[in-house]
């Protein structure tokens, strides 16, 4: 087996990478943190490509560079993932998509993943709190394997978080209920009951979410005699 490469080796290539157009790029479509280099998304992933090395991505973590952080996610082991490191890591993020990337390649594939959902859920750090909704948008992708009645339980989250009118809360809650709705079959009665609780919440960040669902599923099932 080859060794992996080190964490000053991967860090030298990241910042080989590094480029002024890139970084600009991602701040115009909301990206922020500090210590970014701009490295586009598809070098992270050919760097990260056929690593998996838990150590290492804790050590990568700890550099508090933006691209050596998304990065760790990509190479570590989701086995060894531990609820502490789900909460240590957690609180760091500072920036969507930090959060949405890390939630997606490693929190979700975690075996204690389910415990810290809705705990995070009703947490008040924006980032901490659209983590929960992030991860419900990517479990019902990614993890086949979480039972309907699991997710059937994430309907109170959603509708509790609704009022929430902080941009990147409430676009995960969104997001959430939107892939509910697409992803699991089984559950989009569900979802559609859901989306018009919502709507009737008096909030505008909740109408707001109910009605992008609402418009989604309309659109997505040809027609408004399901919803």
């Amino acid at each position: 087996m080859t060794a992996s490469p080190s964490a000053n080796d991967l860090l030298d290539q990241l910042r080989t990478l590094s480029n002024t157009e890139t970084l600009a790029s991602q701040t115009r479509f909301g990206i922020v943190g500090h210590e970014r280099l701009g490295v586009s998304i598809y070098d992270l992933r050919r760097i990260a490509k056929g690593i998996q090395n838990h150590t290492l991505a804790l050590e990568l973590w700890q550099t508090g560079i933006h691209e050596a952080r998304i990065v760790a996610a990509m190479v570590d082991d989701p086995a060894q993932v531990t609820l502490a490191q789900l909460e240590e890591w957690v609180v760091d993020f500072d920036s969507w998509d930090i959060c949405d990337i890390v939630t997606d390649e490693l929190f979700i594939h975690s075996p204690v993943m389910l415990e810290v959902i809705p705990q995070w859920a009703v947490r008040e750090e924006e980032y901490v709190k659209r983590a929960a909704f992030a991860m419900i948008a990517a479990i019902v992708v990614h993890r086949k394997d979480v039972s309907d009645d699991i997710i059937r339980s994430y309907f109170s989250l959603i509708e509790a978080a609704a009022n929430d009118n902080r941009n990147f809360v409430k676009k995960a809650v969104n997001w959430a209920l939107r892939n509910i709705g697409k992803w699991k079959p089984s559950l989009r009665s569900e979802a559609i009951a859901c989306a018009n609780r919502v709507l009737s919440q008096d909030s505008l960040s909740a109408r707001w979410i109910a009605k992008d669902a609402l418009r989604e599923f309309i659109k997505i099932f040809g027609g408004t005699d399901e919803i």
